[in-house]
């Protein structure tokens, strides 16, 4: 059983430091501790290794290595195997072009089954399915390569299917209002503007990542969405001409994002969400760092397929859940169509088209659906 104390110490500089240290015994049963600045993230964490220790599949971050040393030890194995070069090439090509630039830097006790999956989602969006197919088969050959040198206890990656791209689906899946409720309470003051941003105007995570402060009028209550970050943390255009587009801010978002620009941290391209030290915040851990844990502090969860207690929803499920309120309140059809940077309005029907019923004015929609998540 894991135990958590508050742990306190005065730095080099004299500052006073504070820091929650999660204390537990591995499969092995050797004493292990992990540090985290706050409590709620030591919490998550404990949850969730508690029951991996249970199941000795748990491996200390003091003996993993990153998925880039396992991409390397999987095609030293290859070579030592024999195989053609040909082969050998795609092996380096998927690992150096594909995995490594995403995910390479992570360790592999820290991945887990949803992370791989949301890479998954990321590399179908971008490379389509049958490239993802592939990619997800090197990932989970390097992982299991290093699970037969004894260097992780489990292949997250074994059995992670690849699904249709978001816009090939029929349906998505979308947090409840009781879910958001909780999500948003639960959140620190860091991640309650990204999450309101992400529910109230529909933004990709891209979009987010790369959102300027110059683009978010909180006078006149708009959000102009001119660029976006793509997966590999470079600056460029909207997906489509349509993804060039305005937005409106309902009340309560507009005071949280005034809070939130005196508390940003300086960023040299102006961002608005910008990670701790001012530059482009990677896609994996919106859902890996952020995301992800605050549903299990929320309490959004559900077990994963091998019952360990997992988050529910991926990042994108937020601008899902924009959607359906705003279908919900009666808005137009074309205007969810531009809101959402939806280059047709057959792919926001596609889409969302079992959410709509009927069709009203849009005047009042953002303020009517943050006065009922937030009051």
């Amino acid at each position: 059983m894991a135990s958590i104390r508050k742990r306190s110490w005065t730095g080099a500089d004299g500052a006073a430091n504070t820091a929650w240290l999660v204390d537990y015994r591995d499969s092995a049963g050797k004493r292990r501790a992990k540090q985290f600045a706050r409590k709620r993230d030591a919490e998550a964490w404990a949850t969730q290794a508690s029951w991996h220790v249970s199941q000795g599949t748990h491996t200390p971050d003091s003996q993993s290595i990153t998925v880039a040393k396992a991409c390397e030890l999987w095609i030293e194995r290859a070579v030592a195997d024999g195989l053609e070069e040909s082969t050998l090439q795609g092996y380096r090509a998927r690992a150096r072009l594909h995995i490594c630039p995403l995910i390479g830097e992570e360790k592999l006790s820290r991945l887990t089954r949803p992370h791989v999956e949301a890479f998954a989602d990321t590399i179908v969006e971008t490379r389509g399915k049958a490239m993802a197919v592939m990619i997800l088969r090197a990932l989970s050959s390097a992982i299991g390569e290093a699970q037969r040198r004894g260097l992780v206890a489990q292949n997250v990656a074994a059995g992670v299917r690849v699904k249709r791209a978001k816009r090939d689906r029929e349906r998505v899946e979308i947090p409840t209002k009781d879910e958001l409720r909780a999500i948003l309470k639960a959140a620190s003051d860091r991640e309650r503007p990204l999450v309101m941003t992400a529910v109230f105007t529909g933004l990709r995570a891209s979009e987010l990542r790369g959102l300027r402060w110059s683009d978010v009028d909180l006078k006149a209550g708009r959000l102009t969405v001119s660029q976006r970050a793509d997966a590999f943390n470079v600056i460029g255009s909207p997906k489509s001409a349509a993804g060039r587009r305005a937005i409106p801010l309902p009340a309560p978002l507009v005071a949280e994002l005034k809070r939130w620009k005196l508390a940003c941290p300086v960023s040299e391209l102006g961002l608005a969400f910008p990670n701790g030290v001012g530059r482009i915040e990677t896609h994996s851990n919106l859902l890996q760092r952020m995301f992800g844990p605050l549903q299990v502090r929320a309490g959004v969860i559900e077990l994963d397929g091998e019952g360990a207690p997992t988050w529910r929803y991926g990042f994108h499920a937020l601008r899902h859940a924009a959607a359906s309120m705003w279908i919900e309140r009666g808005t137009d059809p074309k205007r969810i169509q531009t809101w959402l940077g939806h280059a047709s309005i057959q792919l926001t029907f596609d889409t969302y088209g079992h959410l709509f019923e009927a069709a009203a004015t849009d005047a009042a929609v953002v303020s009517a659906i943050a006065a009922e998540l937030i009051g």
